[in-house]
């Protein structure tokens, strides 16, 4: 599994007009599901995420998580992280997930977050969504768990 971190001061998700989705201060990750991954890469790569020290502290170091800082977490699907882009000028699919092993483990990354912090807020699996955001630092990071890792 895949996860685009995104330290941000703001994120929406809309869909159809409607906000699905919306969180302040902490952090918007996009998430790619990747053929072969289970709930226990998803377990892994929440834990990583909500420990991932992106925050700085008194010091102006990056030694906070988002679980330190009380930030919201806004996880939004999005398969094309799972492209194979090493050659041709057009992606290759064939290492994401297939729809159905995306949604069910996206479900059970969204359950399980829900379960361990606050707030949590989420895109629509398989929805054609805006996802509106002001990037803070801009601090970016990828995280990457299971075969593909």
């Amino acid at each position: 599994m895949i996860a685009l971190l995104q330290r941000v001061s703001s994120a929406r998700v809309v869909v159809d007009g409607e906000t699905v989705g919306a969180i302040e201060h902490g952090l918007l990750v996009l998430v790619g599901v990747e053929s072969g991954d289970t709930t226990n890469e998803a377990d892994r790569l929440l834990e990583r995420l909500l420990s991932y020290r992106v925050f700085s502290d008194a010091a102006g170091k990056m030694n906070l998580s988002v679980r330190d800082v009380g930030g919201g977490v806004l996880l939004v699907p999005q398969f094309t992280l799972a492209a194979d882009t090493r050659k041709g000028l057009r992606p290759s699919f064939s290492s994401a997930a297939p729809p159905e092993q995306g949604r069910m483990l996206f479900d059970h990354l969204w359950l399980r977050a829900q379960g361990l912090h606050a707030p949590v807020a989420q895109g629509r699996f398989g929805a054609d969504m805006k996802v509106t955001l002001t990037n803070d630092g801009p601090v970016t990071f990828w995280l990457q768990v299971g075969a593909g890792a």
